[in-house]
């Protein structure tokens, strides 16, 4: 065996099959001759099992000797530390691409982890935003710039963007608990989100007696149906969210409680007042049908609210309320009328604080109200009774 040179390798001669030569200096390190002509550098090692591999350096003419010799080495050194070169070339050959990740994801997390609302989310971000731009890469190539330009593209709609980045994020950690990036390696890492402008929208006393009155009138005339108008009266007055009184069963009203197996933060009791129970009380049952607030169809809820609130808040004088500010205004009204921000929470079923703390600056108002009367009334006091 001779020490391959471009000498050495010109000088071989084509058979009818293939074979090769290896180098004296270099154990692994060899040429393959085809009969077509090709001259081709490789290794030749053995993985863990024991097994014969074979990995392709360069075609001759196109690589040198000295070159190929220089990369065998390496890769040989490589090998001798645990690489599998030939192994990893098929892995990434076979590697998933962004487009697959995003069904495994959907499949064996999103179906079995997530609610119906929140798979609705996903799956719109995936398919309007993700498999767009990223789809067709490979998993283990994704960048921070690439992410990183996809959440840039969406700035002027922070949420969307945020989201979007939210959505990839999970993805990448699964990636890795699935072994198809390295550990620590998410490409979300340091991507700053996009700061978000919380939507404040509460109903002040008169525009509570605008729906209130509006909701009263549609009653009378029929002109909406009964199933509309008693959810919007019960979200109004329990601050609960749409899900959770669309898909209210009578079974889960316990005495002046209801009793909720599942929500957006788990199981969770609602505290039920008077004027909420007597709302509840009107509402007849139907048989065969375990929903309070009844579909068109049988043993089903009412599943479209939008179309029925979009006539009634337009009759109501306001086309700006989104049926989520009614849990909102729940949540104003009890700070006004000077409830702790704790007991507040529980009313709603926050699981954290800092979503109830974004009603804090609410609490304004009542403290200078009572800090009015506080002074006015010392005021009066220091005042002579010959000027009062």
């Amino acid at each position: 065996m001779p020490k391959l040179t471009k000498r050495t390798v010109d000088a071989l001669q084509v058979k009818d099959k293939d074979y090769f030569l290896w180098d004296s200096e270099l154990p692994g390190f060899g040429v393959r001759v085809m009969p077509s002509g090709r001259k081709g550098y490789l290794i030749q090692y053995r993985d863990d099992g024991r097994r014969t591999r074979r990995k392709g350096l360069g075609k001759h003419g196109v690589v040198t000797a000295d070159e190929a010799r220089t990369e065998a080495r390496l890769q040989l050194a490589a090998i001798s530390q645990g690489s599998n070169p030939a192994e990893e070339k098929r892995r990434r050959a076979m590697a998933s691409t962004v487009d697959t990740l995003c069904e495994l994801f959907m499949r064996d997390h999103v179906t079995h982890r997530c609610k119906p609302s929140t798979q609705k989310e996903y799956r719109r971000n995936i398919d309007l935003f993700i498999i767009p731009a990223l789809g067709r890469c490979k998993v283990e190539d994704v960048t921070r710039a690439q992410v990183a330009a996809l959440h840039a593209r969406y700035h002027d709609k922070p949420y969307q963007a945020n989201r979007t980045l939210g959505v990839l994020s999970i993805m990448f950690n699964l990636a890795e608990v699935w072994g198809l990036r390295p550990d620590g390696s998410n490409p979300c890492r340091h991507v700053r989100k996009y700061a978000e402008k919380k939507r404040e929208r509460f109903l002040n006393s008169n525009e509570l007696e605008r729906l209130g009155a509006t909701l009263t009138e549609l009653e009378a005339s029929g002109e909406e149906s009964q199933a509309a108008i008693d959810a919007i009266r019960l979200l109004i007055l329990t601050g609960c969210r749409l899900g959770e009184i669309q898909t209210l069963k009578w079974e889960y009203i316990q005495g002046d409680s209801i009793w909720l197996p599942d929500s957006k933060t788990g199981a969770k009791r609602v505290y039920l007042g008077g004027a909420a129970l007597e709302v509840l009380g009107a509402i007849k049952r139907l048989p065969d049908n375990p929903y309070v607030i009844a579909g068109t169809k049988p043993g089903a809820h009412l599943t479209d609210m939008q179309k029925p609130w979009r006539r009634i808040r337009a009759k109501a004088g306001l086309p700006d309320l989104r049926i989520h500010d009614l849990r909102h205004s729940f949540a104003s009204s009890a700070v006004g009328m000077g409830e702790s921000l704790p007991m507040i929470g529980k009313l709603l079923g926050h699981s954290q604080v800092q979503t109830t703390a974004r009603y804090a600056h609410l609490a304004d108002d009542p403290m200078k109200a009572a800090a009015d009367r506080v002074s006015a009334k010392i005021s009066i006091s220091m005042t002579p009774r010959r000027h009062r």
